[in-house]
Order: structure tokens, then C-alpha cells, then sequence
């Protein structure tokens, strides 16, 4: 045993203060959140006139009910483009998140045909792509909700080659064994048509689905053929002629009982290496703790053992080389009986700090232990001490060994993230298997402050050298302009509108988060996959 004894006084003025800075930034989550969900929710009375069912009424009655469902990238394209971040906040009008359905773990993807008619975004594809990329690794059936009049139009340029990754993703992962299942709602145009194209399953709702490649107006446009809707692309066609269609549904409830069904049918579980459950014991600190610990302002400091004694079983945490380095923390522990490591920051990456990670990273490795991050670092110490004592050489090994660890590998950014830190501390660009932000999140090269001294030395340095004044207005216009920029681009909420996380989470809910995360990872990395030779199974 290796309990972690909490030093934190959660009467202190410092402790409340934290605390009620990061409720605010909760309450902001949240409110941007049920935005989303009303920008949907606004039709409401349009698709009751069509005898549907609102997108997000569609994947409740998927979903088992009362089981969890990881929601991911909520608030993509946030203050991007049509999305004003304020009246309308869309979530790149899809829906994509890890649920379960006839007790199969499934990624879900669902149209959001109530939000501009289901036309795709730009951030809708980085969103859809992000979603892809976590279901083969975690190999996880896709099931598909469709309802779209494929991309919009007026922003296609930011968009098309973006699109055509979601196809070769689709017969990858189809190739590789991972079902993927689609259900046809309402029309689905052009890119939206080859969506079921490319699965092993499809469908389609009897006289509202649509599927073609182009829609009469378009097909008449180009080559002045006149035709129906029905006959040019309706379910009862593509179930009869085209052989698109595998099953014909009455309604959209029907279409996902059915859709039920197949999952049933995949037997996928089975895959799986049945292992019993652990008995464990819950932190011995409240984790809502979490709140007051860590400061709405990165550069505040905190030790990040506190958060780790509110994470992890018992708050037993076995820390490696503690006496090392003050400023990297690792240790093992369990989250809910499921092993793991865990890296930690309390300020920059020293030397004996990158030394201390990479033996720490091997040893998981040896173990076949998932590695948690905590991220909160300044980035690597500069300096010439530092320098001189290797520490690009050190810097190197760590980013060696998070490259080509072997163990999935989860991040949380808790506070600032900065430079090549962000990337040793296995940042979105090091691809980790997950990747969620609290509010509390900063991410940038380097923070504002930095980034306007180096400007302001780079002017001075410029005017002396041409022997011309130093204008202090212009000076300290510039600061505050570029303090102002890096404020607005490096938030936890413009970072996660760029899904470069998963998206942000309540504190508070990161133990339950992560032990859901480490099973999914776990279960991933054992399903046995029968790759399909073609790809997609038709003929």
C-alpha cells in the first residue's frame, strides 16, 4: 500500500477560488452543450409532420437503455463558420460517440438531419474522421445513421478532401473485419448515397429513404433525364432492383430494431477474452475535490498527486523514482481493478524528469500496462544548464519511447500544454488511443506572455539596428493584441471546436471516464479480427 496522503485545506481561500473559477468554466460546458442538443431540437414539429424521428430520439432507442454512451467532440466547429458559438452552436451538425447496443460496445455515427438538413460541415468530417480512426483501433462494429444531403456546397472547398477519407476509412475497416452498418433515415445525396455503398449491412426506412448519387434536380441539370424520387433512389427500389439494400423497414423504429438485430447477430462479444471483474475501492477522497485543486490559470502551480489520489483505487498510487525529480510524476496504480501507469506533470520536463519517463514507459511496455497522462507542463526546461546537460538528447529518448510504445496510451489535458511538452506528454499529434481536455485546458507552441516578449525584443532589437526610437504605444499595443490572439486560439473550447480532443469534460467525471476508457482500449487490443478479402461484402 501506497496511499497517497492529501495535503489540500478545501477551506483555504485559494481552494475556493479555484473552484468557483472552474464551475464557471463547467457551467459554460454544459450551456454550449444543451445548445447543441436545442439546435436539433428546433424541427422538432417537421419531422413529426414526416413521420420521423429526431436524430437524437434515433440513437436513444438504438442505444441499451441505461447504459453509458461516450459522446464525442460535442462542441466541433464551435464559432466556426455558421456555427456563431452563441444563438447557434451546432456540433458540426453529427453525432458521434461510443455506446452500447445488444450489449456490444459499437462506435455510432448519426446525422443530424435537423441542423441544416444534415449537410456536412468542414469540422463534421474531421469529427466523422477522428471516429474512424478510434473504432479500428478499438475495433469496434460502426453503425451508421444517415439522413444527409451531403456536403455543403458554399464551404466544399474546406472540405472534399476531407470527405473522401471517410470512404477509404470505411472499406478499410470493412476489409480489416470491423462490421461496418448503416441505416438510411430519410434522402442521402452524393456522398451521403455512398455512406451505404460502402458497408455490410444497410437499412432503409420504406418511402423515406433516398439514395443517389444525384437527386432529380441535379440528374436533370446534367443530363436533362427527368425523374421521380422513388424510382430514381427510394428504399423499395434499392431493396428490389438495385440490391443496395439488405432490409426494408416500416418506420425509423423499426429500422433500429432491425439494426438491434444485426448487432445481436454479429456474436462480437465472443471475441473478447472474458476476464472477471476485480473488486475495488473507491479513492479515499471526494472527487469532487477536483474542482479546488487545479487553478483556472495555468500558471498557477498544483501537485498533481492530489488529482491522482482522487483518480485512482484506494488512492494507492505506487510512484516511480519519486525522489528523482520533483517535476515528473509517475507511478502505477488501478482505476476501478484495471492496471495501469500513470505520467503526470507539475511543471517543465527536466533531464532526470524525460530520463525518468522513458524507463517508466519501457517498464509499462514489459508489463502490457495502459499509460494514463496527465498533462500540465510548461514544456522541456531551457537553459544552458539544461542545455548543456543533454537536454535535447533526453528530450529525444522521451519522445522515442512515447512514439513507439506498445500499450494504448490515454491523455487528459488538465492544464497548460505547451511545445514539444504537449508532444512527449503523448499530445493529440503522438496519436493517443484517447484524448479528453478539462476546461482548464491551454494548448499552444508556447503561452501568450512568451510569445510577446519574443515580439518585443525582436522590435527593440529592430529599431536599434536602425537607430529609430522605441514607440512604447506601438509596444504595448502589439502585447496586448498578442495576448488577446493566443488567449482565443489556445482555450479548451477553441482547441476541442478544432477536435484536437475528444472533447471537454467535467473534472469530475474523469476516474469513471478513464476506467470506461482503459476497458475499451483493453478489449480492443484482444478482439480478434477475420479480415473479409473484398472489403465490403457485396457482390
Amino acid at each position: 500500500m501506497a496511499v497517497i496522503q492529501s495535503k489540500v485545506n478545501t477551506q483555504s481561500d485559494a481552494f475556493k477560488n479555484n473552484r468557483k473559477e472552474l464551475l464557471k468554466l463547467i457551467d459554460q460546458l454544459k450551456e454550449l452543450e444543451n445548445k447543441v442538443h436545442l439546435a436539433s431540437q428546433r424541427k422538432q414539429a417537421v419531422f413529426e409532420q414526416r413521420g420521423q424521428l429526431l436524430p437524437r430520439r434515433r440513437l436513444d432507442m438504438l442505444l441499451d437503455l441505461g447504459a453509458s454512451f461516450i459522446e464525442l467532440s460535442t462542441l466541433a466547429g464551435l464559432g466556426q463558420h455558421d456555427d456563431d458559438g452563441e444563438e447557434n452552436v451546432y456540433g458540426a451538425g453529427i453525432i458521434v460517440g461510443i455506446g452500447f447496443v445488444e450489449n456490444t460496445r459499437c462506435m455510432v455515427y448519426v446525422n443530424d438531419a435537423a441542423i441544416k438538413g444534415g449537410t456536412n460541415m468542414p469540422h463534421a468530417y474531421k469529427k466523422l474522421r477522428r471516429a474512424q480512426e478510434i473504432a479500428s483501433t478499438s475495433r469496434l462494429p460502426f453503425i451508421c445513421l444517415v439522413q444527409s444531403g451531403g456536403g455543403n456546397l458554399f464551404l466544399q472547398h474546406l472540405g472534399f478532401n476531407l470527405a473522401g477519407h471517410r470512404f477509404m476509412s470505411q472499406a478499410q475497416a470493412s476489409a480489416a473485419g470491423i462490421p461496418q452498418i448503416t441505416v438510411v433515415h430519410g434522402a442521402s445525396t452524393a456522398g451521403g448515397a455512398y455512406i451505404p455503398g460502402m458497408s455490410d449491412y444497410v437499412v432503409m426506412v420504406k418511402n423515406k429513404a433516398r439514395a443517389y448519387l444525384a437527386g432529380p434536380p441535379l440528374l436533370k441539370a446534367a443530363t436533362g433525364e427527368i425523374a421521380e424520387e422513388e424510382e430514381l433512389g427510394g428504399a423499395e427500389m434499392h431493396a428490389s432492383e438495385s440490391g443496395l439494400a439488405e432490409y426494408l423497414a416500416e418506420d425509423d423504429a423499426h429500422a433500429l430494431e432491425m439494426t438491434r438485430e444485426i448487432v445481436k447477430s454479429l456474436n462480437w462479444n465472443n471475441r473478447l477474452t472474458t476476464t472477471a471483474k476485480k473488486t475495488y475501492k473507491e479513492p479515499r477522497y471526494d472527487i469532487d475535490e477536483l474542482c479546488g485543486i487545479v487553478p483556472a490559470d495555468y500558471h498557477k502551480p498544483y501537485d498533481s498527486r492530489e488529482v491522482i489520489a482522487r483518480l485512482v483505487d484506494d488512492s494507492d498510487f505506487v510512484e516511480f523514482k519519486a525522489n528523482y525529480d520533483p517535476f515528473t510524476i509517475c507511478g502505477f496504480a488501478e482505476i476501478e481493478g484495471q492496471h495501469c501507469g500513470i505520467i503526470a506533470n507539475n511543471g517543465p520536463i527536466t533531464n532526470k524528469g524525460a530520463g525518468k519517463s522513458t524507463q517508466f514507459i519501457q517498464l509499462c511496455c514489459q508489463a502490457n500496462k495502459p499509460l494514463i497522462f496527465l498533462q500540465n507542463t510548461t514544456g522541456f526546461i531551457v537553459g544552458i544548464e539544461h542545455e548543456q546537460n543533454g537536454m535535447i538528447k533526453n528530450g529525444a529518448k522521451l519522445i522515442q519511447a512515447v512514439a513507439n510504445a506498445t500499450v494504448p496510451k490515454i491523455t487528459l489535458n488538465i492544464g497548460g500544454a505547451f511545445g514539444a511538452g504537449n508532444y512527449a506528454m503523448s499530445g493529440r499529434s503522438f496519436e493517443p488511443d484517447f484524448l479528453f481536455a478539462w476546461p482548464t485546458n491551454t494548448l499552444a507552441v508556447m503561452g501568450g506572455e512568451q510569445a510577446a516578449t519574443v515580439m518585443s525584443i525582436v522590435y527593440e532589437n529592430k529599431q536599434k539596428t536602425n537607430n529609430k526610437p522605441i514607440d512604447e504605444a506601438f509596444l504595448a499595443k502589439q502585447t496586448e493584441d498578442i495576448l488577446d490572439y493566443y488567449s482565443s486560439v489556445s482555450s479548451a473550447f477553441y482547441c476541442t471546436s478544432q477536435v484536437w480532443d475528444e472533447g471537454i469534460i467535467d473534472p469530475r467525471k474523469s476516474r469513471r471516464l478513464l476506467a470506461e476508457l482503459i476497458d475499451i482500449v483493453v478489449q480492443g487490443r484482444e478482439t480478434k479480427l477475420d479480415a473479409n478479402t473484398f472489403g465490403v461484402a457485396r457482390i
